[in-house]
């Protein structure tokens, strides 16, 4: 492999840098700076990358692999500014948190260079964002989803598995509809809850009283609150079918849960909580 091209050198797209480096897997490795974001020069310095794309059309033509870290709500004009100047050798990865909407952006922008994109998305991320978030070790033992179409290149799909398996994920695939259901139970939605609870406590009148007797495990549970609003926003919006039917069954819950405490149901309340501490428990042990 000759050159990588990051759009996006965040968390993801700067750990993608980190280990590629480490691992001397491309000759040179180039990220693009968003205009108006994070100065990329001093990591070029540090090795993050090589340099910083002043030639976007050259960088575009002349890449081996170029993968797309931005937010969601930028990846479709993305796959719009490299459409034209796509070789036939190269093959483009995202890794956006959700993948219905993206395969579709891909199949529209792409047209017939479809077959040389390959969803992905790396269980991988925190609350943390930035190039300076990015660490080496990032995808070590880490579930890398993909979502391949029929269309998809075989040879592409096979450079793509490595990539990924290089960098130190677990290769995992599925469908993107499926892809999206699972990912708004177990982390769009708690995302959104965490969000909820720090925003009710900042509109009570008492909010600096309450924050500042929060102990350990709001700690615990606010924590993902503090991931990029803007990453959050977009997946919301993008995952918006799954999401909206998961809000609906999670205010059944507490609909469910306030029902017990009015009617002082020791019993069935004491129950209600034992069976999610058995799974939450069970669910540790084997992770």
């Amino acid at each position: 492999m000759n050159n990588l091209l990051i759009f996006g050198v965040g968390l993801i797209g700067g750990s993608i840098a980190l280990e590629s480096q480490k691992k001397q897997m491309f000759d040179q490795v180039i990220g693009v700076q968003k205009k108006g974001g994070a100065s990329l020069s001093d990591f070029v310095s540090n090795g993050m990358v090589d340099k910083i794309s002043l030639d976007i059309n050259e960088d575009i033509a002349q890449a081996d692999i170029i993968v797309i870290a931005t937010p969601v709500a930028q990846i479709q004009g993305v796959l719009r500014i490299i459409y034209p100047l796509l070789s036939p050798k190269t093959i483009v990865i995202d890794v956006g948190s959700t993948k219905s909407n993206i395969i579709n952006y891909a199949k529209n922008e792409l047209k017939e260079k479809f077959p040389q994109f390959v969803g992905s998305h790396p269980i991988a991320g925190s609350e943390e964002h930035g190039p300076s978030a990015a660490k080496i070790n990032l995808f070590k033992n880490k579930d890398i989803i993909l979502t391949p179409e029929k269309q998809t290149d075989s040879k592409a799909l096979e450079i793509v598995i490595k990539f990924w398996g290089d960098l130190g994920g677990v290769i995992k695939t599925m469908r993107p509809l499926e892809h999206d259901q699972i990912f708004s139970t177990v982390s769009h939605i708690p995302h959104l809850i965490a969000y909820n609870m720090v925003n009710l406590i900042a509109g009570k009148d008492n909010s600096e009283t309450l924050l500042e007797f929060a102990a350990s495990g709001f700690k615990d549970f606010s924590r993902i609150a503090g991931s990029s609003p803007e990453v959050w926003r977009d997946i919301s919006l993008a995952n918006k079918t799954a999401i909206l039917n998961d809000l609906d069954l999670f205010v059944k819950e507490i609909n469910k849960t306030s029902n017990l405490i009015k009617n002082d149901d020791f019993t069935a309340l004491e129950k209600y909580f034992d069976v999610a501490s058995k799974i939450r428990n069970n669910w540790t042990k084997k992770n």
